[in-house]
């Protein structure tokens, strides 16, 4: 069994508050990221599941006892780090048995143990080598074999791919959840990278200044962001978000006006909106090119060709504000300094009150989406 749960757990150096009361259920098998920007707490957090951090108050327990006071080794939990933290004179079979070895174990079942994880991790043809001869990725699966043979009950990854180039960081995410599908065990892995939350996780966990902001399935958080925080950190590019007012609501749901357009918002109305200056977001690959609900004129400074996407960056109004950004065909002929029409479908929006909370959205998502979503929460 692998079930973590974290109440009301708080760290604290002196009086500055790191984690401000997280509460979190992670069940058996489950692989569960926990994504933020710099300094959010996301490996203060999962130092603190490991214990190699105290925690300040709260409990936390691990298949229903609580851990709070037992040392990292008594947990049932194995870290891999940023760090490959390998020894250079040992080779890569006496590197993943360290940690059996340090235990006393026998050498029959301490064989079978780094045998069977060398060959997970397709490294039996490495054993005798030294990390000096293993590239970055090899030298990582290392790293991670020296945790299967431990056995644990919960493995905790911190960035471990962080320092790799881009394409060993796209090949080592397909490996890792190759890994957990096999393995079936509970993984809890930090990254500020949210592809690899995307492309990785049953669940994410989006942690801003300590708290959790939001926790769902990938597509959730996707298509139903609980917070312009979420809305902007999850996407990439990130969302773009226009000043709108609120002029009306109705059963199909609340309309707003943007420079003098008027365009109706699927989502779930609140009384007393008329007059209320609101947020509209909408993801830049929503943006269509030509006349929509609401339509606008992009004059982009900048342009990148992605081959499959073109990705045109501008400033609305010809403000040097945040930059609007647009997605668009691969094949589409825009320029920097040339003004492009684009469009908004009101279906695709978000919209967010004056304190950044979403409005609900009354949105039929693909049934795949749901279907994923459902699974993903199962």
């Amino acid at each position: 069994m692998g079930q973590l749960s974290l109440r009301q757990v708080r760290k604290s150096y002196e009086t500055l508050e790191i984690i401000k009361g997280v509460d979190l259920d992670v069940r058996n098998g489950e692989f569960v990221v926990f994504v933020g920007p710099s300094g959010c707490g996301k490996s203060t957090l999962l130092r603190m599941i490991a214990g190699l951090e105290d925690i300040t108050s709260g409990d936390i327990a691990i298949d229903g006892k609580r851990v709070n006071d037992l040392p990292p080794v008594k947990r049932g939990i194995a870290m891999v780090f940023q760090s490959y933290a390998l020894y250079p004179h040992m080779t890569v079979f006496e590197n993943i048995a360290f940690p059996l070895r340090v235990e006393k174990m026998a050498e029959a079942e301490l064989r079978a143990r780094v045998e069977n994880a060398a060959r997970i991790l397709h490294l039996d043809q490495r054993l005798q080598q030294k990390p000096g001869m293993l590239s970055g990725g090899q030298r990582q699966r290392v790293a991670i074999g020296r945790a299967i043979v431990r056995e644990p009950k919960i493995f905790l990854f911190d960035e471990p791919l962080s320092n790799l180039d881009a394409a060993l960081r796209a090949d080592m995410r397909i490996e890792l959840a190759k890994l957990h599908r096999e393995l079936k065990a509970t993984m809890i892995y930090v990254t500020h990278d949210q592809v690899e939350a995307m492309t990785m996780a049953d669940r994410i966990v989006v942690l801003n200044g300590g708290l959790i902001a939001q926790t769902g399935a990938p597509l959730e958080l996707y298509h139903k962001p609980a917070n312009v925080f979420v809305a902007t950190f999850i996407g990439n590019p990130k969302m773009n978000l226009l000043p709108v007012t609120a002029v009306g609501v109705g059963e199909t749901g609340v309309e707003v006006e943007y420079e003098g357009q008027r365009a109706t918002i699927p989502v779930a109305p609140r009384a007393g909106l008329a007059g209320r200056r609101l947020t509209l977001g909408i993801r830049p690959e929503h943006l269509l090119m030509g006349p929509a609900d609401i339509s606008l004129t992009v004059v982009p400074s900048v342009i990148e060709r992605l081959g499959a996407n073109t990705v045109a960056y501008a400033a609305l109004g010809g403000s040097e504000g945040e930059n609007f950004c647009a997605v668009l065909p691969g094949t589409a002929a825009v320029r920097p300094g040339e003004a492009i029409p684009a469009g908004i479908r009101a279906t695709d929006c978000h919209l967010f009150d004056e304190d950044g909370q979403a409005f609900e959205r009354r949105v039929d998502l693909s049934d795949v989406d749901f279907a994923i979503m459902k699974a993903a929460a199962a």
